[in-house]
């Protein structure tokens, strides 16, 4: 299971109803964070992610996507966390993540190892990985992708009785690539199963002008979530500050042949009606919705494969 609750969906303050930078990563049993704007900790609490943060991963060293790692550091200490916490940056990002997570009097009751991490490079967990790669913002700053390797092809069970295979332990052999012996022969797997299916992608990009890295980054995902900060009449803008509009963002998505595109990092003035920043992107991919905080999105495999 892959699960995405958007914990905060607006560019540089919070409103009313948005919440600054944030985004929980639920894979299996573990939970990471993607960026962690001030009020994350709320927002958790809000939205019933949990707590039992392994990892934050953050984009850039913008105010509005790192002054909630004192304040979530210090709620899951006070929950009784304590259990290592690592701490992803971009290039040159070190120094700054340390003084978020020693700001204050009271000491982290746990380690947080802090990490720079370049584009290209790739962090392997437990049944997919963690990608950096290049975004262009001004600053030091990266996107994430979370990728799973190939999986396994179909395994046909009928093929597999009518060759003789006898059900049980045979059939797992034959699923992970080993051939196994029958009355009259021997059975390979290239027998019965059929080719790997892709695994799932889901793509972050943090703050970021249009970029072809992205779109490398984004080929074939199930899911991106792009900044949209501003609509079609502030593409000068967007592009003099280091981030996208709308439409640029659902045009990043169809030349990547992205499954869905979600929007985020919205400016104030969209906050309450996005509803223009939906129009002008769908006039380029259909696949696009708005994020809102508490949105939850489930990423299923795709269903052609299965």
């Amino acid at each position: 299971m892959i699960r995405i609750t958007l914990l905060g969906t607006a560019a540089a303050r919070p409103t009313p109803g948005r919440n600054v930078s944030g985004l929980a990563v639920q894979y299996e049993g573990e939970l990471l964070l993607w960026d962690c704007g001030e009020g994350t900790q709320r927002q958790m609490m809000r939205y019933a992610t949990g707590f039992n943060v392994t990892s934050l991963f953050i984009t850039h060293v913008h105010a509005d996507h790192i002054l909630g790692i004192p304040g979530l550091l210090r709620t899951m200490g006070l929950q009784g966390h304590r259990d290592p916490v690592k701490l992803f940056g971009p290039p040159g990002s070190a120094s700054v993540l340390s003084d978020a997570v020693h700001l204050g009097t009271h000491r982290v009751p746990f380690p947080v190892k802090i990490r720079e991490v370049e584009a290209g490079e790739e962090i392997q967990r437990k049944g997919f990985s963690i990608r950096a790669f290049r975004v262009s913002h001004g600053i030091s700053a990266v996107g994430w992708s979370l990728v799973e390797p190939p999986r396994l092809g179909r395994f046909d069970v009928e093929r597999a009785r009518a060759l003789g295979v006898p059900e049980g332990p045979a059939f797992g052999r034959l699923h992970r690539g080993e051939s196994v012996e029958v009355e009259g022969g021997v059975v390979g797997p290239e027998d019965v199963v059929g080719p790997p299916r892709p695994g799932r992608t889901v793509v972050y990009t943090g703050d970021t002008r249009v970029s072809g890295s992205v779109v490398d980054a984004a080929r074939g995902a199930d899911l991106l979530i792009h900044d949209a900060t501003f609509g079609d009449d502030e593409e000068d803008r967007a592009r003099e500050t280091g981030h996208a509009t709308a439409r640029q963002a659902a045009r990043q998505a169809r030349r990547a042949g992205a499954r869905q595109l979600i929007l985020t990092h919205l400016s104030a003035r969209y906050a309450d009606d996005p509803n223009v920043l939906l129009r002008q992107a769908r006039e380029e991919f259909e696949g696009t919705r708005v994020g809102r905080d508490g949105m939850v999105i489930e990423v299923p495999f795709s269903s052609e494969e299965g």
